[in-house]
């Protein structure tokens, strides 16, 4: 009886142990599934993390204006200036086209944050300087036998016409120490050489049509844009007061 009882206790202690669960499985089992949960949860917060790093890159790129350099700064005051000025003249198109199509070192007189309506008319000056220039020596080309002495004449008056242009240009330039770039005399002097230089030009059609020039449609074709660029000096020379006044400046 003994030997059996033994017999039996040994089968359910050894019962016993085999139902009970593996501690040491169990507890791997456990730490690898904590281990791929903490693995999940760090690449999601780093893809989180990330997420919001370029959201905010990208929301600084688009809501932060770029840096501008100034000379792009100071383009955008010029034509709005050029505008302004032009804008008192009988042809403001012609006006603003003609001046901002000059090179970098001029239109530079006017890249600054107070835009100037003298410096601006100094432009327009040189631009119809510039024009008459180029239509004397056109009339050199030309071949009328019956008005050769009427192209003669223009050839002359539009010579005139630059001289009294330049004077002009000179008037605003030469400045002594204390003077300043335009004053009331200034302004009327300039004024009537301007006019005087449209008189020119009036003059030289004016004898082509009294030869019976076969050449007079040409040369008004020729004369078009420099009528045009003397009459808008005229116009901002005239007005330069108000221009002033609208920039909040004086003459200086």
């Amino acid at each position: 009886m003994d030997s059996i009882n033994i017999i039996k206790g040994y089968n359910k202690v050894n019962h016993t142990h085999e139902n009970q669960p593996p501690h040491k499985s169990s507890t791997t089992t456990t730490q690898k599934r904590i281990s791929t949960a903490a693995t999940v949860a760090a690449i999601l917060f780093l893809t989180l993390f990330i997420g919001l790093m370029l959201a905010a890159l990208i929301h600084e790129s688009t809501t932060e204006p770029p840096e501008s350099s100034p000379s792009l700064s100071s383009s955008s005051n010029s034509a709005e200036s050029i505008k302004t000025v032009c804008g008192v003249t009988q042809y403001p198109d012609s006006c603003f086209t003609s001046i901002s199509s000059l090179n970098n070192n001029n239109l530079s007189l006017i890249s600054q944050k107070n835009p100037d309506p003298e410096t601006i008319f100094k432009l327009s000056l040189r631009v119809t300087i510039n024009e008459l220039t180029n239509v004397s020596s056109l009339f050199k080309t030309l071949n009328e036998r019956h008005s050769e002495a009427a192209l003669r004449d223009c050839t002359s008056q539009f010579e005139d016409a630059v001289s009294r242009l330049n004077d002009s240009m000179s008037e605003m330039e030469v400045v002594g120490p204390g003077d300043k770039m335009l004053t009331e005399r200034k302004v009327n002097d300039i004024q009537t050489w301007i006019s005087a230089a449209i008189t020119d030009q009036e003059t030289c059609l004016d004898g082509l049509e009294e030869m019976g020039s076969t050449a007079v449609d040409e040369v008004k074709a020729m004369l078009k844009k420099s009528k045009e660029f003397l009459s808008n000096s005229l116009a901002i020379i005239a007005k330069i007061h108000m221009l002033l006044h609208k920039f909040d400046l004086t003459m200086h």
